[in-house]
């Protein structure tokens, strides 16, 4: 059975920092772009980051450049999410998801986690 699940959100003040990790089961990530994705109240759901696990090639959203890093641990086939320099604009419900063709995109993703509650605040 596939499986994602996400974990490490919780309540943190800003320019705080958090890491996420997304673990699969019943899969290997080996041929698997993973993406994170995060939905805020009253938003719609947007790409974060991804990373292929082919050539460990990453994209990141224009917001989080700088502040955020994905990367991956095969062995433990978990793919994280640092996030440092964390806003208040950043709290949302961050998910996992991965495709197998195409791009990291919310319409092409194959399969998501339940997704993990990080609020920034103070």
């Amino acid at each position: 059975q596939v499986q994602l699940v996400e974990s490490g959100g919780g309540l943190v003040q800003p320019g705080g920092s958090l890491r996420l990790s997304c673990s699969a089961s019943g899969f290997t990530l080996d041929y698997y772009k993973i993406g994170w994705f995060r939905q805020a109240p009253g938003k719609e759901r947007e790409g974060v980051s991804c990373i292929s696990s082919r050539d460990g090639s990453t994209y990141y959203a224009d917001s989080v450049k700088g502040r955020f890093t994905i990367a991956r641990h095969n062995a433990k086939n978990t793919v994280y999410l640092q996030m440092n320099s964390l806003k208040p604009d950043d709290t949302a419900v961050y998910y996992c998801a991965i495709t197998a063709v195409g791009g990291c995109a919310t319409y092409n993703m194959d399969y998501w986690g339940k997704g993990t509650l990080v609020t920034v605040s103070s």
